[in-house]
């Protein structure tokens, strides 16, 4: 699979993202050096298009880029980075907590580490640790990450993203409760090698969507039918989920609330 087309944050695409060959959404590749020394947005810009995507690599980060992006978050953030206990979980963190406040602050034009971020509440339980949202009206964001991988969705509607690293034949065993009965039905008819591929496929689009409704897991993800296949389905009226472009060993996608 190729790499993503590169872009610079402050150099964002002039349109939604750009959509590769294959049909897959293209991110603009975040550049996160020098984020301490870089100057201050001008103000606000509007979103250009339905949607931004951005993909930041965490290993392509050196110690200080690393410095610079613990000191964009929050004590919150910086509290949840020392909790892990993995050096590569917590880089991966900081990476993308940064990356989001990175693309949030060129967007609205106010200091990273200034961002009007809170927290919904937790659609499981009720607590103060639900998603991070922000403050301001009009723009909705989703953030993931997985191993060396973090990507970020800006959209004037609701939107949800994940990426993964590809499944394990064991994790799909241990998963089809999650698929819908359909799914299921198509992952039995693909030879052995070929199901960890679609299994990913079909889990990332239903986090992606399950994320932008603001349930998460706490929704049965075998409720929705979002395919297996090279082309995603619609889970319901009212949304659309496409793949995302990203390195050989991941899978990606993003879902989004249309009008």
């Amino acid at each position: 699979m190729p790499e993503p087309r590169a872009g610079r944050l402050l150099d964002p695409p002039a349109h939604a993202p750009p959509t590769a060959p294959s049909g897959l959404l293209c991110p603009a590749v975040l550049d996160l050096s020098g984020l301490r020394q870089r100057p201050r947005a001008p103000g606000p810009r509007g979103l250009r298009g339905p949607l931004e995507l951005y993909l930041a690599h965490v290993g392509a980060q050196d110690e200080r880029a690393l410095r610079d992006a613990r000191e964009l978050l929050d004590a919150e953030e910086r509290a949840r980075a020392r909790a892990f206990r993995h050096d590569r979980d917590r880089a991966a963190y900081v990476v993308a907590h940064a990356a989001l406040r990175d693309v949030l602050s060129v967007l609205l034009g106010v200091r990273a580490e200034a961002l009007p971020l809170s927290r919904e509440p937790c659609a499981g339980c009720g607590g103060p640790h639900g998603r991070p949202v922000l403050r301001t009206p009009g723009v909705h964001f989703s953030l993931s990450h997985s191993g060396d991988l973090v990507l970020v969705a800006l959209a004037p509607a609701p939107v949800g993203v994940d990426v993964e690293g590809l499944a394990t034949n064991r994790a799909v065993l241990g998963a089809q409760s999650a698929l819908h009965p359909a799914e299921a039905d198509e992952l039995a008819l693909l030879p052995a090698h070929g199901r960890p591929a679609a299994f990913t496929r079909a889990w990332v689009r239903k986090e992606a969507y399950l994320k932008g409704l603001g349930t998460g897991l706490v929704r049965d993800p075998a409720l929705d039918y979002v395919g297996t296949g090279p082309l995603p389905a619609a889970p319901a009226p009212g949304w659309s989920v496409r793949d995302v472009l990203v390195p050989a060993g991941y899978a990606a996608a993003v879902a989004l609330r249309t009008p």
